[in-house]
């Protein structure tokens, strides 16, 4: 199957408030889920926290993985030892896990549902150099999330350009190479999803 891009602007997207700030769905699948129902596969967010301290919102049939890409988080799961997440920082952690975090910053998310669908997260830091991704040949879905700066993706003879707060989508782009490039200080979130 042939690889597409698409490129997601903030208009595209859907913003919600919490208790603690706003938070931005880039995508979820399938397409016309909705977070509330509880009932998706994969979905990628990005969320304010405006509160120095804030609890996760208990999502026990999801796997998760987050990062920050502005500020720092300090999170503790189940009451145990704290760890501190700066820019680019990912770690995976249990949806049903009962999660605290301090610190006032954005973050990057990715939800995956248990026993459906698997995934990954990944920091690329592109300069003016080209750096290249492969994502896993599972992969369906891959997002790449411009968190700042601005970054050229190349798929082949495609090419998008994404500034800051804009995503490049790729379906079918499972084992294609990819060629990333940045500017301005270019942080690009990328996050890859496929069904078991």
């Amino acid at each position: 199957m042939q690889t597409t891009l698409s490129l997601l602007r903030p208009a595209d997207y859907v913003t919600t408030q919490w208790s603690g700030g706003s938070t931005t769905q880039l995508a979820i699948a399938p397409a016309g889920a909705v977070y509330a129902d509880r009932d998706f596969l994969w979905r990628v967010s990005s969320a304010t926290v405006e509160l120095d301290e804030s609890d996760f919102t208990a999502l026990p049939d999801y796997r998760r993985f987050i990062s920050t890409v502005h500020g720092d988080m300090i999170l503790s799961h189940n009451g145990g030892a704290e760890l501190t997440l700066h820019p680019g920082d990912i770690h995976a952690f249990d949806g049903g896990d009962d999660t605290h975090s301090r610190g006032r910053c954005t973050d990057f998310n990715l939800m995956l549902r248990k026993g459906a669908t698997d995934g990954e997260m990944s920091a690329f830091r592109p300069g003016a150099g080209r750096e290249t991704f492969v994502p896993d040949e599972r992969a369906e879905s891959v997002l790449l999330f411009c968190a700042s700066g601005t970054c050229i993706v190349r798929c082949g003879v495609e090419s998008l350009r994404a500034a800051a707060g804009e995503t490049v989508r790729l379906e079918n782009a499972g084992g294609v190479s990819l060629e990333l490039e940045g500017a301005d200080g270019c942080l690009l979130m990328a996050a890859q999803m496929w069904r078991i």
